[in-house]
């Protein structure tokens, strides 16, 4: 397993290791003590698991304010998306800045997101699961958000209309959004 540390400090890039054979493929997507050597010590709770049936779907940018912030640990089992994090740590010298990372059924790419960061995604296949550990509930009072095409972030998304959920349609801009971390 090969852990990079990403130009969001924080945010890392897993990369497991992958054994194929005749049968198809093994892989271990996660492991407490390779996770605690790497730097990443954080007590995953709960698992959730997203299925977008159209491509062009939007989901986010979502975080939680604190005491609820979630750590996630994100990857996709079926199809393929592009995946964006955004930096909302007031003190972080990348405060407001963004990465994306494609994440495959076939790069079997895992990805970290520490508290502190926005997330979201778009669906570049029909069909696609995205699964997802997280350290902390979900907290209906402290969910958040950004809208996704905000002018100040200009993220560099694949879709120009995308398929948007109503609550994801109307989120704030990143300066309306309440930024506590």
């Amino acid at each position: 397993m090969e852990f990079l540390q990403t130009e969001l400090n924080g945010v890392i890039l897993i990369k497991p290791d992958v054994f194929r054979d005749n049968r198809g493929f093994f892989l271990e997507s996660y492991s407490r003590e390779k996770f605690q050597h790497a730097g990443i010590d954080t007590d995953f709770i709960q698992d959730n698991h997203s299925r977008s049936v159209k491509r062009g779907v939007i989901r986010g940018l979502h975080f939680q304010a604190p005491p609820a912030a979630q750590s996630k640990l994100v990857r996709v089992t079926k199809g393929a998306v592009m995946d964006i994090v955004v930096d909302l740590r007031e003190q972080s010298p990348t405060f407001g800045k963004w990465s994306s990372f494609e994440l495959t059924e076939e790069n079997f790419n895992i990805l970290f997101v520490p508290k502190g960061f926005a997330h979201g995604f778009c669906t570049l296949t029909e069909n696609c699961e995205l699964q997802y550990k997280v350290d902390y509930p979900y907290a209906p009072s402290l969910d958040r958000g950004i809208k996704w095409n905000d002018p100040e972030l200009k993220i560099d998304w694949p879709v120009k209309d995308p398929v948007l959920s109503d609550k994801d349609a109307s989120l704030p801009s990143f300066r309306e959004t309440e930024i506590c971390f």
